[in-house]
């Protein structure tokens, strides 16, 4: 059987359509997309970067927006400050137990779900495949950072 070609702008296409739905999933227990994915941070980073700043950085977004979101989620009782992470004036940050059972119910759930049956095989082409885009996302993406005046990860 002859392989197939399939052409970027079908995988494209792909791409954007899982991440429209996994974004359309994301409004879901009264919390935004963003919230989610500040919430999945802080869940699983190490202690010594659970700031804002560093979500902003591993986001790549600006401090300011990444800022309001985690004060949000300190307002609604699922993050809590947890002391001064060292010398400068960021915050250390945990998920509360309000959190942690919010997250039992995180929508990417659902997206795991629909992971686990693809072979071990498949899994391991598709994470190979979907890094080296976000690689090569990153590496375009980034110089735009700086020109717009963003401070870069390793600042």
């Amino acid at each position: 059987m002859a392989k197939r070609s399939i052409p970027p702008s079908a995988l494209t296409g792909l791409l954007e359509q899982c991440a429209r739905m996994m974004h359309s999933l994301g409004f879901d227990q009264g919390l935004f997309p963003a919230q989610w994915s500040a919430l999945r941070y802080f869940a699983h980073a190490e202690p010594s970067h659970c700031t804002a700043i560093h979500l902003a950085r591993f986001q790549g977004l600006a401090f300011g927006p990444v800022s309001r979101t985690v004060r949000t989620l300190i307002t609604k009782g699922l993050l809590a400050k947890a002391g001064s992470a060292g010398r400068g004036r960021a915050e250390l940050i945990k998920v509360t137990a309000r959190g942690q059972t919010l997250l039992k119910h995180d929508p990417l759930n659902l997206v795991a779900a629909a992971v686990t049956p693809i072979s071990e095989k498949e899994k391991e082409v598709l994470a190979s495949a979907l890094e080296a885009v976000l690689r090569a996302l990153h590496a375009r993406h980034e110089p735009n950072q700086e020109k717009a005046g963003k401070r870069s990860p390793a600042d």
